[in-house]
């Protein structure tokens, strides 16, 4: 029997787990050529199937496959779309100890959202599901992969999309296509993981973004997104993670959520907000008074990017001081970010990463004692 709750939790997790020595040693194989996919798949499916005994063991209510079957948070769903190909990023966006990411996608055709790969990776892992626990799905947003695609690739490409306006309506419909058939296959939540609104607080985006107008390029890029979710089944809920990075251990922006409150929480029609507030690059919590509706917010207090444990007393004092904003019934805890958005991960061990998990929940369970 399917657990009769769905996201988000009072302790929840964004969704990616640092990946095991076992696997980062096959897919190394794979892309040298000393085995094939199948046995990829195979050492694959058993770190994902021994990940998830761990997420139950720990107390979640919310199973992930990790991210076990990617390089990258956002650009293997990418890749994964019919008409975009790997390339060169002909921007390449540096971390805070200045590594820069170099891999990009760019349209070579028109897109669709046919036979998308994450379908089966999510089947693999929804029946993996118990009484307690159901199987979280994420991707990255429509917006992200608008913004990644408008960049393109260095490599030549023939886009056939003559604007941003008409890209966006391939992007949405491709993500509709994905978003149904993970429907067929079980997947009642849906997470959009989101960088660029991490990007637009950044002063750099304060008045324009690229040379248009901020308030512009916000509504368009929260547009795509609602256009996706307008689309889905009723049952069928969609939350949004905002990161500002999480490469490494490195970050590639700063700014509270001021600048973007008005359209991202007022109006991007998610159920729910995963929200970076591990540091001082977030910002305060003011904005949060912006979030409309009945929307949750889950607040990421606890870094996923140091190993060293946060004190309980000052993370439930900072859950307090939400509250004067949302109500303490609509919010969660989490970890600020996933443990690996690349395959490389976090500067953290396996056994530290369950205990930034552990210290969520023994939080959310003294601040909502009946959760």
């Amino acid at each position: 029997m399917t657990y009769q709750h769905n996201a988000p939790f009072r302790a929840d997790v964004v969704g990616s787990y640092l990946r095991p020595a076992e696997l980062k040693a096959a897919r190394a194989d794979f892309e040298a050529g000393r085995i094939d996919a199948a046995a990829l798949k195979a050492v694959e499916d058993k770190a994902i199937t021994e990940l998830v005994a761990k997420q139950k063991a720990a107390g979640l209510h919310v199973i992930t496959d990790g991210e076990f079957r990617r390089a990258y948070w956002h650009l293997d769903f990418m890749w994964g779309l019919q008409g975009v190909r790997r390339g060169t990023a002909p921007i390449q966006f540096k971390g805070s100890d200045g590594t820069a990411v170099v891999e990009a996608a760019g349209v070579v055709g028109e897109i669709s959202g046919a036979n998308h790969p994450f379908v089966e990776h999510y089947r693999f892992v929804k029946a993996l599901e118990d009484e307690n626990t159901i199987a979280k799905q994420t991707v990255p947003s429509p917006a992200q992969t608008l913004f990644v695609l408008q960049q393109g690739i260095a490599e030549d490409t023939a886009n056939p999309y003559a604007d941003n306006n008409a890209l966006a309506q391939a992007i949405a419909d491709a993500y509709i296509q994905v978003a149904h058939d993970l429907y067929a296959a079980g997947c009642r939540t849906l997470q959009f993981d989101d960088c660029t609104w991490g990007a637009f607080v950044s002063e750099d985006f304060k008045d324009t973004v690229f040379g248009v107008d901020a308030k512009t390029v916000q509504r368009q890029f929260a547009a795509v997104n609602n256009a996706v979710i307008a689309a889905m089944p009723e049952d069928m809920v969609v939350t949004t993670h905002i990161c500002r990075g999480n490469y490494q251990s490195q970050w590639f922006s700063a700014g509270g959520y001021g600048q973007v409150a008005d359209v991202l929480f007022g109006e991007e029609n998610v159920s729910a907000y995963y929200l970076e507030f591990d540091d001082d690059r977030s910002g305060d919590f003011e904005p949060l008074a912006k979030v409309s509706g009945d929307k949750k917010v889950v607040l990421g207090l606890i870094t996923s990017k140091k190993p060293e444990l946060e004190d309980p007393e000052a993370i439930k004092a900072r859950i307090a001081e939400t509250a004067q904003y949302v109500p303490l019934e609509r919010l969660c805890l989490s970890t600020q970010c996933g443990f690996a958005s690349t395959e490389e991960g976090n500067h953290l061990t396996e056994d530290q990463q369950w205990a930034k998990i552990a210290l969520v929940r023994s939080i959310a369970d003294e601040v909502w004692p009946s959760r």
